[in-house]
């Protein structure tokens, strides 16, 4: 009979992780999944749109959970997932990342007895004020198979005490997901509808994402940073899908002034601060592998654009995906205006050249199917 499987999935980043692990279990017959949808992101760019145009099947059950403040989503999260790990009873229950249906089902499995398996685990930022670490170190604590990425997470592991036996080298899952779909998404027209491809090529731009709590919810900290993004599109025009809730702190503190004119193709316009509706994953993809520079505080992106040999500017103190800066095209940058500017145009002027880190080769979720079926 087969090992049924619960695999959770509850954020933008989670899908492009469950994806190629769905895609692998549907062609091992030793397995059976059964798909959870927490609901943490829950509009129509961040959730539905993510599941067709990663090929996801449609979820089993979607929990609803919806938004709420850290202990609120995990809370809710924990008791609606209970009654499902009860009904179907796996033998194991697969969590990928750090956000909060992450530990919430992880903290639900546990206490079941039910198997846990975490991929993307032993990633250590060692910022503890970062909810997203906490999430990381203690969902570690209880899985009982912790699959990594990078050879850092290994370290970090073996210095907290993990038992070796229980950790699994496999590779990322993200790089599955963006070499699976790299040819599909080149057909993507959102340059053409920005205005920034034409027969004489594509213009040069850079592509802007933020959404960390620590950059976006003091306007201090925001506005000094959208300041000195305004001030490196006035040469290189920046394209900044907006995630909902930075768009809210954006019209909180009045720092609307600081974009281009809204409904101006940043093509058309020449230069400035662009705010766009967040993308696809087949359209965001498309843009940050044709643009000259990303500047970001997303751990995810720092792995893509190492594999697409895209520059990296990342507007954090710390990493906890260190490889993208050792083997990759990231640069640490801090939050400070003035290292910003000066890491980006040194980005610019003399762009960084990285290797693939080791097992980022597109196979990472045949080889946690294969460690899944026979443990």
């Amino acid at each position: 009979m087969a090992i049924k499987v619960v695999l959770v999935a509850g954020a933008r980043p989670n899908f492009m992780k469950i994806a190629p692990i769905m895609a692998a279990m549907a062609g091992d017959a030793r397995l059976s999944p059964y798909l959870v949808h927490t609901g943490q992101h829950y509009d129509q760019r961040m959730s539905k749109l993510f599941f067709e145009e990663l090929e996801i099947p449609k979820p089993d059950i979607d929990l609803g959970v919806g938004s709420g403040s850290h202990a609120q989503q995990t809370a809710e999260t924990i008791k609606r997932f209970e009654p499902v790990c009860l009904a179907q009873r796996p033998a194991w229950v697969v969590v990928v990342g750090d956000v909060n249906s992450t530990i919430a089902c992880a903290l639900v499995a546990t206490k079941l007895g039910i198997r846990v398996a975490h991929v993307e685990a032993g990633l250590r930022s060692f910022d503890r004020t970062m909810p997203e670490e906490i999430n990381r170190v203690l969902t570690d604590r209880i899985s009982d198979l912790l699959f990594t990425t990078e050879p850092s997470a290994n370290t970090n592991l073996a210095a907290e005490g993990v038992d070796p036996a229980r950790i699994r080298f496999v590779g990322n899952v993200m790089i599955d997901t963006l070499l699976a779909h790299r040819q599909r998404a080149a057909s993507s027209t959102l340059l053409d509808r920005l205005a920034l491809a034409s027969s004489a090529g594509t213009r040069p731009y850079g592509v802007v994402t933020l959404h960390r709590p620590a950059n976006v919810d003091t306007e201090p900290c925001l506005g000094g940073i959208l300041a000195v993004l305004a001030e490196l599109a006035e040469s290189l025009p920046l394209i900044f899908p907006v995630h909902p809730r930075t768009a809210k702190q954006i019209d909180r503190f009045g720092l609307r002034r600081l974009f281009a004119a809204d409904g101006v193709a940043p093509g058309a316009a020449g230069r400035g601060l662009f705010a766009i509706e967040p993308q696809g994953y087949l359209d965001f993809l498309h843009l940050m592998a044709n643009s000259r520079l990303v500047l970001t505080d997303s751990g995810g992106l720092q792995e893509e654009t190492t594999v697409l040999g895209v520059a990296c500017v990342t507007l954090r103190d710390n990493t906890e995906r260190p490889v993208t800066c050792t083997q990759g095209t990231n640069v640490l940058a801090t939050t400070d205006p003035v290292r910003i500017l000066a890491a980006a145009r040194a980005a610019l002027a003399d762009p960084p050249t990285g290797r693939t880190p080791e097992l980022w080769d597109g196979h990472a979720a045949e080889r946690i199917v294969a460690a899944l079926a026979t443990a």
